[in-house]
């Protein structure tokens, strides 16, 4: 199993980035994606997800309305598009599957955003 997160870095505040993660060794298509983040001193949280087919997506508050979740199972790939970003967005973002969460613990190394003038 492996996910490599990447598409972080600096933006000034109502800038945009875009997250990638692609993914290994597991069946891809088969599970619901999602996107998390932990901020400095703060517990991981839950960002977005998105079904198996790409057919439903979900967001936190903070989210809403400026992140946009999607996959293409045919490379084995989810990202975030996230806009009007706040420097409260500043954080390690990471994605995950609870499939992989549940049966192996295993977390990639996340890809850091830093919102900052």
């Amino acid at each position: 199993v492996q996910l490599v997160e990447s598409g972080g870095g600096l933006v000034q505040p109502g800038g945009s980035l875009r997250l990638s993660c692609a993914a290994s060794g597991f069946t891809f298509s088969r599970y619901s994606l999602r996107w998390y983040r932990q901020a400095p001193g703060k517990e991981r949280e839950l960002v977005a997800s998105i079904s198996s087919a790409g057919g439903s997506t979900w967001y936190a508050d903070s989210a809403q309305g400026r992140f946009t979740i999607s996959r293409d199972n045919g490379k084995n790939t989810v990202y975030l598009q996230m806009n009007s970003l706040k420097p409260e967005d500043t954080a390690v973002y990471y994605c995950n599957t609870n499939h992989i969460i549940v049966n192996f613990g295993y977390w990639g190394q996340g890809t850091q955003v830093t919102v900052s003038s």
